[in-house]
């Protein structure tokens, strides 16, 4: 089994280090100091049970790893869409494509039946990049829990978690998810099957469209937006927003809302992943967050609101600091930039 992680950052590395240790065949794409790293020295894991450095093939470009079994895109949504046509060189006619991303998938309505299926997301989407270049038929939906950082070049801390959603977006057992999560149990990583991957999508998405902007608009960490009275009052109505859309999509909420809040009080003093990206100065993954939810909000009439309220701040906020949109204005030309999203009806592409 030939398995490329696209994207060997602080999660694509920590998988790479751990599936290579479990004796599978791993390659890296990666760029700047941490593949110079990588190649001089292998890409090290340190975490509470000891240290594993891998030597594993690693390079910019695809086109020296060739096709793949497995493909792991372990990128934010907007660099995603960036590098769907490098992706090509490792896709062979069986490659499968796992995507390992927070947020709103730009495959959600593929494998569905009824009224939506295979509708297309501008907000995650534009342009149709990822569906046409990649191909829905190729994904296994991932939910990824772990939290890791990148302390230096060709140097991942892991911090806690080691478990991984998996499922097929048509909600069928197949051969190539079996082998897939028996590769992630391998390297010492929990896979965790669910018919609907959906369900897991949306309990984690739950918490990031709350958790992050409000975490980055106000420098709180999550033990604080958790427990303020004000910002957790905020994160729970934006949650039942949320709620309400997922569930007039056929979602299933296996925990209530004031235990998932509770869950996330929990972690402590944790920095969002918005949050840390704003201090660094990184494009902020807003769309996949927020201006989703709100576009399905608007696809199936429920009104949200604090989710537009909060979306409108975190926008500008990201605007002026130079962070957000992260897609170039040629992909929004023509359908809609994502923040006029507010129009009172939509206009998606249907295949």
């Amino acid at each position: 089994m030939k398995i490329c992680i696209y994207g060997a950052g602080a999660i694509g590395g920590y998988m790479g280090v751990m599936l290579k240790h479990g004796g599978l065949d791993v390659s890296l794409v990666a760029r700047g100091a941490h593949l110079e790293a990588i190649k001089a020295r292998g890409l090290t894991l340190v975490s509470k049970t000891g240290t594993i450095t891998e030597q594993m093939p690693a390079s910019r470009d695809p086109r020296d790893l060739g096709h793949q079994d497995y493909v792991i895109i372990a990128l934010k949504a907007h660099q995603a869409w960036e590098a769907a046509e490098d992706l090509k060189p490792l896709l062979g006619p069986n490659t499968a494509v796992v995507t390992a991303q927070n947020g709103v998938p730009w495959w959600y309505f593929h494998g569905l039946d009824g009224p939506h299926a295979d509708l297309r997301l501008r907000s995650v989407d534009p342009g149709d990049r990822q569906w046409n270049a990649i191909g829905p038929d190729r994904v296994i939906g991932c939910t990824v829990y772990p939290a890791t950082e990148i302390t230096e070049p060709g140097v991942i801390k892991h911090i806690y978690g080691d478990q991984f959603g998996l499922g097929e977006p048509n909600r069928q057992e197949s051969e190539r998810l079996t082998r897939f999560a028996d590769a992630i149990a391998a390297g010492g990583m929990k896979p965790r099957l669910f018919t609907d991957i959906r369900d897991d999508i949306w309990l984690k998405l739950w918490g990031n469209l709350c958790f992050n902007p409000i975490s980055a608009l106000t420098h709180a960490t999550l033990d604080i937006v958790a427990t303020d009275p004000g910002t957790r009052a905020l994160a729970r109505n934006m949650m039942l927003e949320a709620q309400e859309i997922g569930e007039r999509l056929g979602v299933n909420f296996r925990v209530d809302v004031e235990r998932r809040i509770n869950g996330a009080a929990g972690v402590g003093a944790h920095r969002t992943s918005m949050l840390q990206d704003l201090e660094k100065g990184r494009p902020l993954e807003i769309d996949a967050l927020l201006g989703a939810v709100q576009e399905m909000g608007r696809l199936v009439e429920a009104p949200t609101p604090y989710i537009d309220a909060v979306l409108g701040l975190v926008q500008q906020m990201a605007s002026v600091k130079g962070l957000y949109p992260t897609f170039p204005p040629e992909a929004l030309a023509g359908q809609g930039a994502v923040e006029t999203v507010l129009e009172p009806r939509l206009q998606l592409a249907a295949s």
